[in-house]
């Protein structure tokens, strides 16, 4: 395995209210270059959210994140946002691609937003990561027009645009089918070892335990 790429240290996530909630409790959590871990735990057990944290979506009550070797735990939200669109890329339960747009428009999006290459190679970019997940006939396809397991390509296709150092994926395979998810399974294990990116999924999926070089399992917000 390479450097670490993330790593949190004791952090604790608590929703304060009439009746206090804590989402994640003192969590340590350490993913290196090249590595896919598989985050697992009981319904409501807290996977989720100590993925949101690790990718930067929600900010820990208490504990530090380091992203590489940058202490991104006192970011303000624009500060956050931009590492977000520079080196983390998210896959979701639902691909959430913009119905408007093509396939092909949807994985440019990030690109643009980041607005470091011209038109010319952000369009060149999009086209060969669709190409490389077998969708280069559907990349003027409208969503609607686009299977489960297709769309949800797209959206790892879109997730890569800014090729990121850590991908995070939210239950990816929630809603596809047998062949569908085993796809999904096979494309995310190979962004860690072949591309030597860092690969965190949250699942119930067994599938991806079998697969992954490690399982971190979550009951009640901590980590046993």
């Amino acid at each position: 395995m390479g450097k670490t790429i993330i790593k949190a240290e004791n952090i604790t996530r608590r929703l304060e209210g009439e009746i206090p909630v804590t989402l994640v409790s003192n969590a340590d959590v350490d993913i290196k270059q090249g590595e896919f871990i598989v985050i697992t735990g009981p319904s409501g057990s807290g996977k989720s959210s100590l993925l949101y944290l690790l990718g930067l979506l929600d900010k820990a009550t208490s504990g530090t994140i380091w992203l590489e070797d940058t202490n991104v735990s006192t970011y303000n939200d624009e500060q956050l946002a931009n590492i977000r669109l520079e080196k983390l890329g998210f896959v979701f339960q639902f691909h959430f691609l913009l119905p408007e747009f093509s396939a092909l428009e949807n994985v440019m999006l990030p690109m643009k937003k980041l607005g470091i290459l011209p038109y010319e190679k952000i369009k060149t970019r999009a086209q060969e990561l669709l190409s490389s997940l077998g969708l280069g006939e559907q990349m003027h396809k409208l969503p609607k027009q686009l299977s489960g397991g297709q769309s949800q390509r797209v959206a790892i296709a879109r997730a890569l645009a800014n090729n990121p150092i850590l991908i995070l994926a939210d239950e990816p395979t929630g809603n596809l089918d047998t062949e569908s998810s085993h796809n999904v399974q096979k494309i995310l294990k190979e962004l860690a070892h072949k591309e030597n990116r860092a690969v965190a999924v949250v699942t119930h999926d067994l599938g991806f335990a079998k697969i992954a070089d490690r399982v971190i399992k979550i009951v009640d917000g901590k980590i046993i």
